[in-house]
């Protein structure tokens, strides 16, 4: 019954850790790797957590990709001021 329960619960934890911003993301990370670091929980529950840091730090990384492809875009401005130039994450930074 446990078992049906995690799998029943699994996409709606991958479309939770999606829509987090990154501090949430990252506090919930952190709080779990703590636990793991703990030990003490049965087998099933540590498989479980493992898989919620997986997803929290692919997210984590995703979310500090696009947040570094941001700055990159920012351009120097004649004058010493700067310009940004939105991109969409699968668009390639261009160089100026």
């Amino acid at each position: 019954m446990t078992t049906e329960k995690a799998d029943a619960a699994e996409p709606t934890a991958a479309g939770d850790v999606a829509a987090m911003p990154f501090d949430t993301a990252f506090a919930e990370l952190r709080r779990v790797i703590e636990e793991l670091e703990a030990g003490g929980l049965p087998l099933e529950e540590t498989i479980s957590r493992v898989e919620r840091a997986a997803a929290l730090q692919r997210h984590c990384e995703k979310v500090l990709g696009e947040a570094e492809l941001r700055v990159r875009q920012l351009v120097a401005r004649p004058g010493g001021g700067l310009e940004t130039r939105e991109l969409r994450g699968d668009e390639p930074a261009t160089e100026t």
